[in-house]
């Protein structure tokens, strides 16, 4: 088994994909411009301006940025992408911030997803704790604007 520690930054051509091979253990960070596909161990965090797929025998642990994720195998930590899709046999077990999720019925969802995009109705300057605090902070009225045809 191979293990590879270090920072990386790879540029591949448009059709080129990273792959970490089965068998093969990943330890670090990475940025991709492409796609990237994990069949090996990769433990850190992985960042993709395209889509990363974890195959059936792939197992990954840490922060994963792309914008579209398929997982196949096993993926632990932290998600952030517009996309997810869980298929058959693959366990996601991660806080997951995404603007689509689908999860395959013999697949495994175990954690908690945010939405991607925020409200316009909070906004940073008014998000609320909890307890008394909610309940003295709503506002008087709320207006709300329909489209007009």
């Amino acid at each position: 088994m191979g293990i590879l520690k270090r920072n990386v930054s790879v540029k591949p051509a448009q059709s080129a994909i990273t792959i970490i091979a089965e068998g093969n253990k990943f330890c670090g960070d990475m940025s991709i411009v492409g796609k990237m596909h994990i069949d090996g161990m990769f433990e850190g965090n992985v960042s993709s301006l395209d889509s990363i797929s974890i195959g059936k025998s792939g197992h990954v642990r840490g922060l994963i940025k792309a914008r579209g994720v398929d997982v196949c195998g096993i993926l632990e930590g932290e998600i952030i992408c517009d996309e997810l899709h869980i298929d058959a046999g693959g366990q996601v077990r991660a806080t997951v911030e995404s603007k689509q999720m689908s999860i395959h019925p013999d697949g495994c969802f175990v954690g908690e997803r945010r939405m991607k995009e925020t409200s316009a109705l909070m906004d940073e300057s008014s998000k609320i704790e909890s307890g008394s605090d909610a309940i003295d902070s709503l506002p008087d009225k709320i207006v709300l604007e329909g489209k007009s045809e």
